[in-house]
């Protein structure tokens, strides 16, 4: 993955995986294998609302157990409808998915628009909804839409819409909108209370007035709200994505730090199993002082190293999992596998903060890109790679120069270094053939496409020493050669932003 540009770097932090060293594992998890039962609570009564029989008059009685139903990583990504129904039996007391990730970079949420498949979505939501109403169990959905703004959210309430109409369905469905409006976040900046995140440049004024959708990711409030209303589905904007999973349990009474674990990873669904899918269904059972991973399809276990792999998974702290308002603390987690592929987890706790944080994320339009996809599996050009781009990105940068247009082109070069780019370790690679990828951005498309052109006739035809043909340089796997890809995004909000007022998150109930 390319990290060019600031905007790009936010865009991979995400995608590190740490490694930490065995002792360091070995101090953070205590990974027991023999099998074990946990006590479970006394029952107690809050406000609220469950499904499977255990609403009494708008009150709730806490059971032994709390049972979530994660369908798949992402809404979209699909799931089997054996693991569902299995899932399904065991009788869940919510049905939660999280739909959405920064990790499909800025386009996304700069742009409003999915990255997940309209059809796929719908699939995926259609036997959720069913099975939710039908049974009385609350359906939660994070991050709508892949990045959780207002016209993410909006497209997915439409999904939910077309599906109750066309299934007969009649439901309560609270809406949590994640935008901010960028006149709070200028006095909050004023106040110099927006903190950068690692590897982030401090927020100024006209990277906000150029972020085109300002979302937070919210915590667990907004949605207990909605359930406590008495909502059958909840439909948020950007979320945080453990809240999706723990806002019912912790609202019931169970621990947060157990709930929001369990969250962390349920949020991947079967992703922490082995072997491990985003396409597949898990359950999460959560306890007084633990809870269980279970698997729902029969390939599938998970193992203390599976589950405690997931929980690193996407953090800088492997002992420390911030998040809105607080953090949990895994310094004393324990991981336990019991029989059928399950495992048990405890010591997980939840540490509040002093100041209640959430993340802000937003982009902004950075330009137009074209694109060419070529390759070469001549060895002379292949062993003069480097002096070849770089004369051409000299002839190029020259011409738009002299022309007076604004524009950047960047070679991407598979078989050598297109992963990695100058980050990558290997500098001797030699492979037989090369893919290169011509990225031209301008001002404009019609600034991109005419850059993009330019520097792919320049690279065809480039006469480089020890050439043989001169027919061209290149083979094109695609005709036409160049394609347009449209607005080009980066990120400039992945910033801390202190909230008083959970308010600052406008909802809203509706009849379907």
């Amino acid at each position: 993955m390319r990290c060019s540009s600031q905007g790009h770097v936010v865009w991979c932090i995400k995608s590190v995986v740490l490694r930490p060293s065995a002792t360091l594992g070995a101090r953070m998890h205590k990974l027991i294998p023999e099998e074990g039962v946990c006590p479970n609570r006394s029952p107690s009564v809050v406000e609220g609302r469950l499904g499977q029989g255990v609403l009494v008059n708008r009150k709730v009685t806490m059971e032994k157990e709390f049972r979530v139903l994660s369908t798949t990583a992402i809404l979209g990504y699909g799931y089997p409808l054996e693991s569902f129904n299995r899932g399904i039996k065991r009788k869940p007391h919510l049905i939660a998915v999280d739909a959405g990730s920064t990790d499909p970079g800025p386009y996304y949420i700069g742009s409003g628009k999915s990255f997940t498949n309209r059809a796929a979505v719908k699939r995926d939501l259609r036997y959720m909804l069913i099975e939710g109403v039908k049974r009385k169990i609350p359906v939660v959905i994070g991050s709508a839409g892949g990045s959780g703004a207002k016209p993410h959210v909006e497209w997915c309430e439409e999904i939910i819409r077309e599906i109750a109409k066309e299934e007969k369905l009649k439901f309560r469905m609270g809406i949590v909108y994640a935008d901010i409006d960028k006149t709070h976040v200028r006095r909050e900046l004023q106040k110099k209370k927006v903190i950068p995140l690692a590897c982030v440049p401090p927020l100024k004024a006209s990277e906000l007035d150029a972020t085109t959708n300002v979302v937070a990711q919210m915590g667990m409030e907004p949605i207990m709200d909605m359930l406590k209303a008495e909502c059958d589905v909840v439909l948020c904007g950007r979320c945080y994505d453990p809240a999706v999973f723990a806002a019912m349990p912790v609202m019931l009474g169970y621990d947060p730090g157990l709930a929001l674990h369990m969250g962390k990873i349920l949020e991947c669904a079967a992703i922490a199993a082995t072997p491990g899918s985003g396409s597949d269904c898990a359950l999460g059972v959560l306890k007084e002082r633990s809870f269980i991973l279970e698997p729902l399809n029969p390939i599938r276990k998970f193992t203390k190293t599976s589950a405690a792999a997931h929980t690193l998974y996407e953090k800088s702290d492997p002992e420390h999992l911030p998040g809105p308002g607080g953090s949990i603390n895994l310094e004393k987690a324990v991981f336990k596998e019991l029989s059928g592929g399950r495992v048990e987890i405890s010591g997980s706790r939840f540490e509040p903060t002093d100041t209640y944080f959430v993340k802000l994320e937003g982009a902004k339009r950075v330009g137009y890109r074209t694109i060419s996809v070529a390759a070469t599996r001549d060895p002379v050009m292949i062993s003069e790679i480097d002096n070849i781009l770089t004369a051409v990105r000299k002839q190029v940068e020259t011409f738009l120069k002299r022309e007076k247009i604004n524009g950047s082109v960047e070679f991407i070069v598979y078989g050598k270094d297109g992963v990695m780019g100058s980050m990558e370790p290997n500098k001797n690679a030699r492979s037989h053939e090369l893919g290169i990828v011509i990225n031209a951005v301008g001002e404009n498309q019609a600034a991109a496409d005419s850059l993009c052109g330019l520097t792919r006739s320049s690279l065809l035809h480039y006469g480089y020493k020890g050439r043989i043909s001169t027919a061209g340089n290149l083979a094109f796997p695609f005709s036409p050669s160049d394609a347009q890809m449209g607005a080009v995004y980066e990120f400039s909000l992945y910033h801390l932003m202190p909230v008083k007022d959970q308010k600052i998150f406008k909802r809203k109930i509706v009849r379907v």
